[in-house]
């Protein structure tokens, strides 16, 4: 049975992740653990962890929940299950998964480590940023779950399957491959737009009065954490330049397009693209 869970990384994921598993299951203690004592202290008055804890409580660790941004776990994660006891299980909510999975592939715990990715967030950060309810119909990615003891990896996914996650298995190569597309490019673009939008409106009162829903949704990820999603491209490097060459040779075509007058290629475009309304209410 799952009774301590310890969060490192009280910030969006982990603080959503406590106030959901608190929810589901009042009987268990969750404890914070982060770097920014500021972190821990607003976690702690806002209810979303139980109390404090260090590192050298982590062999009492039923769960280990690691929400950091994902250099830090490649390096953290070694350390942690050298902590844990037998009985103790590690995931990691990282965005990128192949370098994680790599660098534990041979440790002596690696059937105490469960490498997933619950495909949910917002553009905020920090304990103030969590949200009950947020994982809610929202898809958890499972990698190499073969790699994980049954009896530890089972007792976690009925945990997540508690509060709304339905699970999906796949390789860490093809989640890097896919998430780079449907998630890392859309983070780029949008800080990109937001990046165009600043070098040619000056006037901050005009780009305040003149944006409308459409400009505000697009460049809503454009507030997300420089420091979060950094180390999310770096170690996703080759999948995200891949994607960005598809994407800039769609921007150089629409381009050309206009350039040319060819107005009726600029519908036929948007109009085979609104395809993608189909694709997503399936998926909702």
């Amino acid at each position: 049975m799952i009774q301590n869970i310890y969060i490192i990384g009280v910030g969006l994921i982990g603080g959503s992740l406590a106030l959901d598993i608190k929810h589901k299951r009042p009987e268990v203690t969750i404890y914070g653990i982060d770097s920014s004592e500021d972190h821990l202290n607003q976690a702690l008055e806002l209810n979303v962890i139980d109390e404090k804890a260090a590192f050298s409580d982590l062999d009492k660790a039923d769960l280990v929940i690691l929400a950091i941004p994902v250099d830090t776990s490649v390096k953290l994660l070694p350390e942690v299950l050298d902590t844990i006891s037998d009985f103790g299980l590690v995931v990691d909510v990282g965005s990128t998964k192949l370098d994680i999975c790599n660098v534990v592939e041979n440790h002596a715990k690696r059937r105490n480590f469960l490498a997933m990715h619950p495909i949910a967030g917002t553009e905020f950060s920090g304990p103030k940023a969590a949200i009950q309810n947020l994982f809610q119909q929202k898809t958890n990615i499972i990698c190499e779950v073969e790699k994980t003891a049954f009896k530890l990896q089972e007792k976690a996914l009925k945990l997540f399957t508690e509060i709304g996650m339905r699970m999906r298995y796949m390789n860490p190569v093809s989640h890097d491959k896919h998430i780079a597309y449907v998630s890392h490019l859309s983070h780029i673009s949008s800080f990109m737009l937001g990046k165009t939008v600043i070098e040619k409106e000056k006037n901050e009162r005009d780009i305040f009065d003149m944006a409308g829903s459409g400009f505000e949704s697009t460049v809503r990820l454009a507030k997300s954490s420089p420091a979060m999603w950094t180390p999310i491209f770096k170690q996703n490097k080759a999948n995200v330049i891949e994607t960005l060459d598809d994407y800039i040779t769609n921007l150089v075509q629409f381009k050309t397009m206009m350039e040319n007058d060819d107005f009726e290629g600029v519908y036929n475009e948007m109009k085979d693209t609104n395809y993608i309304k189909q694709i997503l209410n399936g998926i909702s």
